[in-house]
């Protein structure tokens, strides 16, 4: 309990004005977001709103990266939008909680430490899709329901007052850092914006323009649906599937914040966090939600490192939403929108456009494809999950074809096969064609000092050969298998019949291997 009550557990020392105003910024941009998700799914404002609390102060305390915002995302909006409009919000909230529940069975079996499989070329179409995402989102900024109800682009003098004050918070957040960086620029751009607008008295879209954001502390409330197999029928694929974008979602940008940052966060214990945050939502009429990465991200350029951050801006969330709705309501939606275009801009690796002529073409293809999915799709689980199946693919090809056999007789007469390269089920069609089974002596060693048996097809293709050996009477030893060669062999001595013959030197028949 004693490292959940260290609220600055980072070596470096906490600058507490950076972490106060820093969650003030944050809980600035949080509002129209959590608005917009809620929209997204079908939901009212507050259920946004109050999972952007609860994620937040909870993960905060909890989570295994300090620094890190969660809250409500599109990425679970965009899962759960059907169940809402089928069952209503009360299955959205039941299946918040199961959620919350399979993450933290995540968190319990480390399943974390899986995230390190998503190669490079993953992270980086992930971080490019998220960041076109963010900033397409903001295009909406630009539009008014006019007075036949739809929803078109701003026109004339409101079009060129909307980019000039979203030009004017883009240069305040981009030069105060060259002049200052005493105030973060992200909160002096919005009270800048803010005082100019309301000073002039412009007419400009506001926050209060999306929705009211009046409400009070959120309401325990135990999820109103049957307690039978038929609601675990059609709440639990929802669940999984939000858990699964949810953890994805958190795990990348956990990663992501360690390398801004230089430091190193912990995946298994942010998975338990997540999962109890949702726990926790869903009974205070929340939609559910997972890490945010562009308000991470305005948190951590803002200076922020410590757990304070989140807590300030999960706090003064619920204030704004108790006590200060009408006056954040007035907050000009032009200030919000120049701020993330600049968080979108700030995440896109830039870096990624000039590796397209150094990197293998399949990289590419994966950063591209990963890209393209997370744009159109909105799916980040999915485009993540396909990246790193193309990549496996593409490297299980790779040292396929790797497989080698460097053949010679000695002077007894017994012909040695030198194997170098992982035998695994892409190589076994390669390995079992260097062997001339029918023209090969009675005596026959087959040595894997330079290989290894990584699976089950692996150890089945050493089978195979040492069956067609036999099957013409000649004589095959396996040497030079690693441990870990030999405890795969030992394993499958229930499963397959493997054929080897003691090696004098590297014994097969040992004690058991723990």
């Amino acid at each position: 309990m004693k490292q959940y009550l260290n609220l600055f557990d980072l070596s470096q020392k906490v600058d507490y004005k950076n972490e106060i105003l820093s969650g003030l910024t944050v809980a600035l941009a949080l509002i129209p977001e959590a608005v917009a998700f809620a929209f997204i799914a079908g939901l009212s404002p507050l259920t946004g709103l109050y999972a952007a609390f609860s994620m937040g102060l909870i993960t905060s305390i909890f989570g295994g990266r300090p620094g890190m915002i969660s809250g409500a995302t599109g990425a679970v909006a965009v899962v759960i939008v059907s169940l809402a409009k089928s069952h209503g919000v009360e299955y959205i909230f039941a299946t918040v909680v199961l959620a919350g529940i399979i993450q933290m069975l995540c968190g319990v079996l480390k399943l974390g430490k899986f995230i390190r499989l998503v190669p490079h070329p993953v992270m980086f179409g992930f971080v490019n899709g998220l960041a076109i995402v963010i900033f397409m989102s903001q295009l909406a900024s630009f539009k008014f329901t006019n007075e036949a109800g739809e929803f078109v682009w701003m026109q004339g003098a409101d079009l060129w007052i909307m980019l000039g004050l979203v030009g004017l918070t883009m240069l305040i957040i981009w030069g105060l850092p060259k002049l200052t960086k005493v105030f973060p620029s992200s909160l002096a751009a919005i009270l800048v914006i803010s005082a100019i607008v309301l000073g002039l008295d412009i007419d400009t879209k506001s926050v209060g323009d999306l929705a009211s954001i009046q409400g009070g502390f959120p309401p325990f409330h135990i999820p109103e649906v049957p307690f039978s197999l038929e609601t675990l029928q059609i709440i639990f694929p929802y669940a999984l599937i939000v858990a699964g974008v949810g953890l994805i979602e958190s795990l990348l940008t956990l990663n992501l914040i360690d390398e801004i940052t230089e430091t190193r966060g912990r995946g298994n214990k942010e998975s338990i966090a997540q999962g109890l945050a949702n726990f926790i939502t869903g009974f205070f009429s929340g939609m559910g939600g997972c890490a945010m990465i562009g308000q991470s991200l305005i948190n951590i350029s803002s200076g922020a490192r410590a757990r304070l951050s989140g807590i300030v801006a999960s706090v003064m969330l619920l204030v704004f939403i108790m006590y200060g709705a009408e006056l954040i309501e007035k907050l000009p939606v032009a200030a919000l929108t120049g701020l993330m275009i600049m968080v979108s801009i700030g995440t896109f690796e830039w870096a990624s456009l000039r590796t397209f002529r150094r990197m293998p073409n399949s990289d590419i293809l994966v950063m591209v494809l990963v890209t393209l999915i997370t744009v159109f799709l909105h799916n980040l689980a999915l485009a993540v999950l396909i990246g790193v199946v193309i990549s496996a693919l593409v490297f299980a090809w790779e040292n396929a074809k790797r497989i080698r056999a460097r053949k010679y007789m000695d002077d007894k007469g017994v012909k040695h096969y030198e194997v170098y390269g992982p035998l695994f089920f892409g190589s076994i069609s390669a390995f079992n064609e260097k062997f001339d089974v029918l023209n090969d002596p009675e005596e026959v060693i087959i040595d894997f000092s330079e290989s290894r048996i990584s699976d089950m097809s692996g150890i089945e293709a050493l089978n195979k050969i040492t069956e067609r050996y036999s099957k013409v009477g000649k004589k095959v030893h396996l040497r030079h298998l690693s441990k870990d060669c030999l405890r795969l062999l030992e394993n499958a001595d229930d499963i397959i019949e493997v054929n080897i013959e003691e090696d004098p030197t590297y014994k097969v028949a040992v004690d058991k291997l723990a």
